[in-house]
């Protein structure tokens, strides 16, 4: 599947479509508007009068004029200068992104940068050859530059290029695929390394991740009402039209829908003795729904973004080329914090499910989940595993866009802090994942001791996806199989489908 990149209209859906591992290739019709631009900046770097990024220094050495012999010299100065990451390289995935973003922000063509420069971007994208960037060394401003200059360091030949068998060098990686490294003409340096393509990327990618564990905790949540013998009173659609918010009402709707048709539920409707659940069931609807409604704000700002130019200075078709501050990314940093608030709170909710299900006195379970408990500790552990993660996640979700510190002399003086503000989001979610992971194992566990009585369909086609990976824990037994087994089927996505399968339409964070 290749995504062809339409420059300021490439839907959420494609971006997805890279992240998961989708080829990309920017759309011919951009071309002629990026020759413009570039044909611009040419015409520029042969006046004398000083223009920033074409023929100036950079940050508080704008005022610094760079005579037109030094140009190039100049780019290649920025480029191998600003390429002082450190840490871990980026994951494939979110690489890819970088670059698909990079290459649709320049398709805009107020960049200034050569249809040629592009060309052989997009030819990397789409042949694999994945620059090796450090995921540490931006604050959010003045553009992700480090880890940006890191993938143009490989189209200048420096560096290294990962094309699927390791790390080589940059230049060799490149002859071997045909390309030949590029000489950045004037602005071309600057334009690559300023912008929000970095934390724009990391941003999307837990907006991705989280939009499967969403998914996957809601139908998890429904199981586990399901083995607690909960009410479905609470998700009266009556209920949540006095309250108003779309996503609340759509979460109590596929709650409810969960609960349609099952002997369970049946068996309990008469004769219970508790008056309410707690809350961990019975605010689902609240809870669940409030991230939704977040999540889709987050998704608003992220399209927006991604079809976005965000580097400095722009070149207008008429001929202007106007410094700014687009590389800002503060939007990003406010949508990371809100997806990280998100995914804390998705992996609490289902933690205190998880509790609940273990504790006889709340659940009216087997203690711990175990047929035989005192000989057997059954759940008893995976429960603190599940604490352990919630409370990191809890400490990773302190904003990031509060914190400033000034960089370049003073000169950028305000960051947004929205680089690691979205690097953090994937340790977050894989620890929301291994939670909702191991509170399915715990409501099969549940939902077990009530045969041979049947959920709701959907219901069952939950509990028969972990059956078909991990068996019942009768006896105790290693665990840590049983939790990757259940993890990789939340991160699949294959909730969500035997939900839908089954007639149960789980909202989406994704269609905003």
């Amino acid at each position: 599947m290749t995504i062809i990149l339409e420059p300021g209209a490439v839907p959420l859906a494609d971006w997805h479509a890279i992240y998961r591992g989708a080829s990309a290739t920017l759309s011919p019709a951009c071309r002629p508007a990026v020759q413009r631009s570039a044909d611009i900046v040419a015409r520029i770097a042969e006046r004398d009068q000083a223009v920033y990024g074409v023929n100036t220094g950079f940050g508080l050495l704008a005022s610094i004029r760079i005579a037109p012999a030094d140009l190039e010299t100049l780019q290649r100065n920025l480029v191998i200068s600003h390429a002082a990451g450190v840490g871990d390289p980026m994951p494939q995935g979110v690489l890819r992104l970088m670059m698909a973003l990079k290459l649709a922000s320049l398709g805009r063509g107020a960049s200034g940068v050569r249809p040629e420069t592009l060309d052989l971007l997009g030819a990397m994208l789409e042949r694999g050859l994945l620059p090796v960037v450090p995921a540490q060394g931006s604050v959010g401003a003045s553009g992700d530059l480090a880890p940006l200059a890191h993938m143009t360091a490989t189209m200048i030949g420096v560096g290294e290029i990962d094309s699927g068998t390791g790390p080589r060098p940059a230049a060799e990686a490149l002859a071997e695929a045909g390309l030949a490294p590029i000489t950045l003409g004037a602005k071309e340096g600057l334009a690559l390394l300023n912008g929000t393509q970095f934390s724009t990327a990391y941003a999307l990618a837990g907006l991705f991740e989280a939009e499967n564990l969403f998914a996957a905790a809601l139908a998890t949540g429904a199981l586990s009402t399901e083995a607690a013998k909960g009410s479905d009173t609470p998700f009266d659609p009556r209920i949540h039209a006095l309250r108003g918010h779309r996503g609340q009402a759509e979460v109590a709707a596929m709650l409810l829908a969960m609960m349609q048709a099952s002997e369970i539920r049946a068996s309990h409707r008469e004769g219970d003795k508790r008056v309410q659940d707690p809350y961990c069931l019975r605010c689902q609807p609240q809870v669940m729904g409030a991230a939704l409604d977040l999540l889709r704000q987050a998704a608003t700002t992220l399209a927006i973004e991604a079809n976005s130019v965000s580097d400095n200075p722009l070149v207008l078709g008429e001929g202007e080329v106007l410094s700014g501050g687009n590389f800002h990314a503060e939007p990003v940093a406010f949508a990371a914090d809100m997806i990280a608030m998100a995914l804390c709170e998705i992996g609490s909710l289902s933690e205190r499910r998880l509790a609940m299900l273990v504790d006889p006195a709340l659940s009216g379970l087997p203690a711990f989940l175990t047929p035989r408990p005192g000989l057997n500790s059954g759940f008893m552990i995976p429960q603190v595993t599940a604490a352990a993660l919630v409370s990191e996640n809890k400490q990773r979700a302190f904003p990031a866009s509060v914190d400033s510190i000034p960089t370049s002399a003073n000169q950028e003086d305000h960051v947004s802090m929205a680089a690691h503000g979205a690097r953090r989001l994937m340790a977050m979610a894989e620890n929301t994942g291994n939670v909702i992971a191991i509170e399915l194992l715990a409501g099969a566990q549940g939902y077990d001791f009530h045969a041979p009585l049947a959920g709701n369909p959907a219901a069952q086609a939950v509990h028969k996806e972990i059956r078909q990976a991990v068996p019942g824990l009768v006896e105790d037994r290693y665990f840590h199989p049983d939790i990757a087994a259940a993890g990789a089927i939340v991160r699949s996505g294959r909730l969500r489908e035997v939900v839908t399968a089954n007639g149960v339409t789980i909202p989406s964070v994704l269609h905003v």
